[in-house]
């Protein structure tokens, strides 16, 4: 399935559907192709939103969390969009997190998958030399619980990336700049309802990072998924979409009223 890609401005992004504003926020190795089943389901009831990230673009003085971050608050303010469901997956959640923190008056609900932000394992502590396609398959392959998931498509992508010398520089500048953003003893300001959806197999922000998440942000729920790694969405869409609509539902029910 392809969705258009928009040009506006510097800004390229998927928009579909209309109603309220959910955005997605794509992770560092993320591409939209990610988000598909999760479009395909919520643009029948929300605009759905997904930028392209500029996460290897930016000059490297501006490669970091926080410099992703402006991008996405020029650009929420830049289409206007209001009362946003903004969701984020590993680096993507990451970013998330930051611009809630900065700017929470235009959003209405936050949503976390696999995100980066309080600990995660990134490529681990070695880096590929340039040109070894099977460590880059094995590394693409640990996103998920079923290995068949890094199909020969995803790695040659990721393969691709990490094949160029200043790509790769900019990777390990994201990944050291996530390390060293860490939002622990901020999040008690999040005021947000917040989703938490982690997988019960990820090694990447392993369970005990969801746990304390859910500790640490008070208006928020968790949700553990079985046989699932770092991208829940991709992985196990139907279980995802199916807990974010509960989610998004309970959101558009009008409070109780107590007498």
């Amino acid at each position: 399935m392809s969705y258009e890609i928009k040009q506006e401005n510097k800004f390229r992004y998927i928009e579909e559907g209309s109603g309220e504003t959910l955005i997605l926020l794509h992770g560092l190795f993320g591409a939209l192709s990610n988000f598909e089943p999760l479009i395909e389901y919520f643009k029948k009831e929300y605009k759905v939103v997904v930028p392209v990230l500029p996460l290897l673009e930016l000059d490297l003085l501006h490669t970091s969390v926080g410099g992703i971050e402006k991008f996405v608050q020029k650009f929420i303010e830049y289409k206007g969009y209001t009362n946003v469901h903004l969701l984020g997956n590993s680096l993507g959640g990451h970013v998330a997190l930051l611009h809630i923190l900065k700017h929470p008056q235009n959003i209405k609900s936050l949503i976390l998958t696999g995100s980066s932000g309080l600990f995660e394992n990134g490529m681990g502590d070695t880096y590929p030399k340039r040109g070894d396609y099977e460590y880059i398959r094995k590394k693409t392959e640990l996103t998920f619980y079923d290995p068949k998931m890094a199909t020969k498509e995803l790695v040659d992508e990721v393969f691709e990336i990490t094949s160029n010398r200043l790509k790769v520089i900019k990777i390990i500048a994201l990944a050291k700049s996530a390390i060293r953003n860490n939002l622990g003893e901020e999040l008690n300001e999040i005021k947000q309802p917040t989703l938490l959806v982690w997988g019960n197999n990820d090694t990447i922000t392993p369970p005990f990072v969801g746990r304390e998440f859910n500790k640490l942000i008070p208006n928020s729920e968790l949700h553990f998924i079985d046989k699932c790694g770092h991208a829940p969405m991709m992985e196990v869409p139907e279980e995802f979409n199916k807990i974010l609509h509960q989610f998004l539902t309970k959101l558009k029910e009008p409070a109780a009223v107590t007498r």
